[in-house]
C-alpha cells in the first residue's frame, strides 16, 4: 500500500516543512515504498531511475536516523560521478534545511583535499562521495566510517559498469559490522543481485518502472534565464503569443501563490490552484478558467490532476518537475482535441541536467528559444496595430471623416503627421498591448517615467454602461486599468466585456459597469486588496451640472 501523504510517514515536522519548501505535494512511488522501509532499518534493494525522487527516498530516513549532537559520520552514500555526488548532497541539505546542526558533505575527486579535510575535521554526518576519493580519505584516516549506521549505494548498475565493484567492497570492509545497506538501481542485473546477497541480510526488494508514455504532438521550447528573470520573460511570453488560455507549472504552493499575486499586479487575469485550496475554492478557480474569466491558471502538479479543459493553447513550466513524468502529464494539458499547443521550460544553471534527463525520457527535442525582448514585443503589438487598421480601411466605414483630415491638410500638417496622430490617439485609448509603457523604449533596461503610465481610460459604448463605482485607489497607489478590472473578474465572477470605462485619478477611480450589476459590483470588491491596499467601492454619487462630483466637491471643502 502506498502512501500519499507526507505527514504520514511519522516524520519530524522540520523535514514536512522542507519538503513543502521542495514542492513535493506528495510522495513519490520509490518515496512511499522506500521511506517506510529504511525507517524500519530493514536492508533494502530499490529499482528506480534517475528522475523519480529517489534522492528524497533514503534522504528523508537519514536525517531521521541522525543523532544531531554526534559529530561523527552516522551516513554514507556512495554516488558514481562527481555530479550526481553534488546534486545528493545538496537535495538532502535542502531536507535538512529546518534542522540545527546537521552537516551534509560531498567528497569527490577533482576538488582540492585539503577543504575536504578541514570540512571533516570540523564535524560531518553525512558523506556522499565518489568512491575513488572515499578510499583516499579513508587511506589518510582523515575519514572514519566506523560509526556509519546506514549505507547507502546509488545508481548501483552504473557502478559496476563503470568499474567500481571492488572500490565498493573496499569501502564497505571499513563499516561496522551493524549497519543498514540500502541499494538503488535503474535494473535488477544479476551480479547486482549477487553482491547484494553478499552484503545484505534478508534485503526487501522493490521495483518503480517508469511508465511508458505518450507524448503528446505539442511544440516544445525552454528559455535560458537566470531565475530573478522569470516572472518578466514569463510576461512577455504571454504578451507577444497572446494565448486564449494558459496554464503555468511550479513546484511549490508557495510559489504558486507569489506568482499568481505578481501576475496580478501586473494586470493579468490568473488565478492560483494548489493543494492547501478547499475544493470550493478549487472549482470556483477551474469555473473561472473554463468560462475564460480566468486566462491564467498558476498551478502544482497535484492540483492540475484531472483537469480536462480543451482551449489550452500553452503551458508553461516555470520551475522543471521534480519527476520526469510529471513533464508529459505537464504538456499533456494543451493540443487537445486536435488542437495545436505550444509548451516553454525555464531553465537556468544546474537544471540543464535535468532538461536533458527529460528530453533522454521523452525522446523528444525541446528546441532552445532566444529570451523575447522588449523589442519583440514592440513588433508584436505594431502588427497587431497594423493589423487593425487595414481591418478598418477595407470596412470602408470612415469616409465621412474625410471633412475633417481635408482641413488638417489645408493647415499644411501632412498626411503622415496626421496618421502617426491619429493612430496615437487610438493606441492611448484603446490601450493596446500590456506593456504600454514600453511601445517605443528599444533597451530593455530603461523605463517609461511613472508620470507617463495609466493615464488613460478604457471607452466602451456608455449606453450600456450607466452603472458607476467609486474605488479609493488611484494612481499614486500604482494603479492601473488592468489591475481594477483584474480585481472586479477576480472577486465579482462577471465577465469583462461587462466593464466599461474605468478613469483613474491620483486618488481614486472609476468604474463604469451595467447598471444592473452595479451595486453587486461594488459590494463584491469592496474590502479587497490592491496593490497591497485595503480599497473602497461603493456606487457614486450622481453628478451635479458643473460636471464635478459630489464627492470630489466635498473632498475641496
Amino acid at each position: 500500500m502506498e502512501i500519499n501523504n507526507f505527514k504520514d510517514f511519522n516524520i519530524s515536522e522540520e523535514i514536512i516543512r522542507a519538503v513543502n519548501d521542495m514542492g513535493f505535494e506528495e510522495p513519490s512511488s520509490i518515496q512511499s515504498r522506500a521511506i517506510p522501509l529504511v525507517l524500519e532499518g530493514v536492508d533494502m534493494i530499490g529499482q528506480a531511475q534517475t528522475g523519480t525522487g529517489k534522492t528524497a527516498a533514503f534522504g528523508i530516513p537519514i536525517l531521521e536516523k541522525i543523532n544531531v549532537n554526534d559529530k561523527s559520520v552516522q551516513a554514507m552514500i556512495l554516488c558514481p560521478t562527481r555530479e550526481l555526488s553534488i546534486q545528493v548532497a545538496e537535495e538532502i541539505s535542502r531536507l535538512a534545511k529546518y534542522m540545527r546542526g546537521v552537516k551534509v558533505l560531498p567528497i569527490y575527486g577533482g576538488q582540492p583535499i585539503d577543504r575536504q579535510i578541514r570540512a571533516l575535521k570540523q564535524g560531518v554526518q553525512i558523506v556522499v562521495g565518489t568512491p575513488g576519493r572515499v578510499i583516499d580519505h579513508i587511506n589518510r584516516r582523515t575519514l572514519k566510517i566506523g560509526n556509519v549506521k546506514i549505507f547507502v549505494l546509488d545508481e548501483a548498475d552504473e557502478m559496476f559498469d563503470m568499474g567500481f565493484r571492488e572500490d565498493i567492497e573496499l569501502v564497505i570492509g571499513h563499516l561496522p559490522e551493524e549497519r543498514q545497506m540500502t541499494f538503488f538501481s535503474a535494473t535488477m542485473a544479476k551480479d547486482i543481485m549477487n553482491f547484494a546477497k553478499t552484503y545484505q541480510k534478508e534485503p526487501e526488494v522493490i521495483k518503480v518502472v517508469k511508465k511508458e508514455l505518450t507524448v503528446p504532438k505539442v511544440d516544445q521550447y525552454y528559455f535560458d534565464l537566470e531565475p530573478h528573470m522569470k516572472t518578466e520573460i514569463l510576461t512577455r511570453v504571454l504578451d507577444i503569443y497572446n494565448p486564449n488560455l494558459t496554464i503555468v507549472f511550479c513546484n511549490t504552493k508557495r510559489k504558486v501563490d507569489e506568482l499568481t499575486a505578481s501576475l496580478q499586479d501586473r494586470g493579468y487575469f490568473a488565478e492560483a490552484l494548489h493543494g492547501d485550496l478547499k475544493q470550493s475554492q478549487r472549482d470556483t478557480v477551474m469555473n473561472k478558467f473554463r468560462k475564460l474569466t480566468t486566462d491564467i491558471l498558476v498551478a502544482t502538479d497535484v492540483a492540475a490532476r484531472g483537469i480536462d479543459v480543451d482551449e489550452v493553447d500553452m503551458v508553461i513550466n516555470y520551475d522543471l518537475p521534480q519527476d520526469d513524468e510529471y513533464y508529459v502529464h505537464r504538456i499533456g494539458r494543451t493540443a487537445r482535441a486536435g488542437r495545436e499547443g505550444t509548451a516553454f521550460s525555464f531553465v537556468s544553471g544546474k537544471e540543464f541536467y535535468k532538461l536533458r534527463d527529460i528530453q533522454r525520457y521523452t525522446k523528444t527535442e525541446i528546441v532552445r528559444r532566444q529570451v523575447p525582448t522588449l523589442r519583440d514585443i514592440k513588433a508584436t503589438q505594431n502588427e497587431k496595430l497594423l493589423n487593425i487598421i487595414t481591418e478598418n480601411i477595407d470596412k470602408d466605414e470612415y469616409r465621412k471623416y474625410e471633412s475633417v483630415l481635408n482641413v488638417l491638410l489645408e493647415k499644411n500638417y501632412s498626411p503622415i503627421d496626421i496618421a502617426a496622430a491619429s493612430i496615437g490617439l487610438y493606441v492611448k485609448e484603446k490601450g493596446i498591448g500590456q506593456h504600454e509603457e514600453l511601445d517605443y523604449i528599444d533597451n530593455d533596461k530603461k523605463r517609461a517615467p511613472k508620470d507617463q503610465r495609466q493615464k488613460r481610460g478604457k471607452t466602451r459604448d456608455p449606453k450600456k454602461h450607466t452603472g458607476r463605482i467609486f474605488v479609493s485607489a488611484g494612481k499614486k497607489d500604482g494603479v492601473s486599468e488592468r489591475n481594477i478590472l483584474g480585481n472586479i473578474i477576480q472577486y465579482s465572477d462577471i465577465n469583462k466585456n461587462e466593464v466599461g470605462r474605468i478613469d483613474i485619478y491620483d486618488n481614486f477611480s472609476f468604474v463604469s459597469v451595467k447598471e444592473n450589476i452595479a451595486e453587486q459590483v461594488a459590494r463584491d470588491i469592496n474590502g479587497t486588496r490592491l496593490k497591497g491596499r485595503q480599497i473602497t467601492a461603493e456606487i457614486a454619487k450622481t453628478r451635479r451640472k458643473s460636471g464635478k462630483s459630489i464627492r470630489r466637491n466635498k473632498k475641496n471643502k
